[in-house]
């Protein structure tokens, strides 16, 4: 799997870790970035040997957001070859993004420095979330005379408290690790230079679970979200019932009762 010049990709056992790599700019989107985070996910979802995926920033930032510079001055240069990519799919920035992909395998996002406006909209779009004590958090659109429609007034109120997100959405305001911490944005908080380092423990832990029931957890949650508690616990049983037939779902308790690690096949 192949990355880009603004997106580096590193295989760590069954962890694929990304990392946006343009820390001049604190990680803000380029054509490139997105264009290799679309076919991470994309090619990620396809390979079984993957069970989790880190996503994280270099240069002790993880994002910044759109590119505000290159906004004013009109844009990314016309000779960008990520540009005949866009336009053949426009809704691959969407995707690069997490607004419109859902990863079928679990996203833990490592946070270091500056995670805000679309940094803080992709954040949304991850399913765990650690991060340094000195990382900043915010949606800054309105002060720019923007919207966050990277999904945050959809998604927002579905994370964290309503007052939280309403201020969060109206004020524009920079929120500390803490504070992000405090109101459930993230899940955890270390040592700042380490973020990294705890998420690949995450994504171990996910690792040594058996895939087809990480994989239908992890589904069931998204698509039960929006639902009545008796539509959720409907389609729960549609999607949790199959595991049971598995033979991984008989490895799991025989591996138990041996007293040995299981080795699931995916089967």
């Amino acid at each position: 799997m192949a990355g880009t010049e603004h997106l580096i990709i590193e295989r760590q056992g069954a962890t694929l870790v990304l990392t946006l790599n343009r820390p001049e700019a604190k990680n803000a989107f380029s054509l490139p970035m997105l264009v290799g985070l679309h076919d991470a996910w994309i090619e990620a979802d396809a390979d079984d040997a993957v069970r989790s995926i880190v996503l994280t920033g270099a240069g002790g930032a993880f994002c910044a957001g759109m590119d505000l510079k290159a906004l004013a001055g009109g844009g990314f240069a016309e000779n960008d070859p990520a540009r005949a990519r866009l336009a053949a799919d426009p809704e691959l920035h969407w995707k690069a993004m997490l607004r419109h992909h859902r990863p079928r395998k679990p996203v833990i996002a490592a946070v270091e420095g500056v995670c805000v406006a679309g940094g803080t909209e992709m954040l949304q779009g991850t399913d765990i979330r650690v991060a340094g004590e000195s990382a900043s958090f915010g949606l800054f659109e309105v002060r720019r005379g923007l919207f966050p429609i990277g999904g945050s007034t959809v998604r927002l109120t579905r994370q964290i408290p309503h007052t939280h997100a309403l201020e969060m959405l109206l004020t524009g305001r920079r929120y500390t690790a803490a504070e992000a911490r405090d109101i459930g944005l993230v899940g955890s908080l270390v040592p700042d230079g380490t973020a990294l380092k705890r998420a690949l423990e995450l994504a171990e832990a996910v690792n040594e679970a058996a895939p087809l029931a990480v994989e239908a957890v992890k589904r069931s949650v998204y698509e039960t979200a929006a639902l009545t508690e008796a539509e959720g616990l409907k389609r729960e049983l549609e999607i949790g019932w199959p595991v049971f037939a598995t033979e991984d779902a008989k490895e799991g308790p025989r591996a138990f009762a041996e007293k040995r690690a299981p080795v699931y096949r995916r089967h």
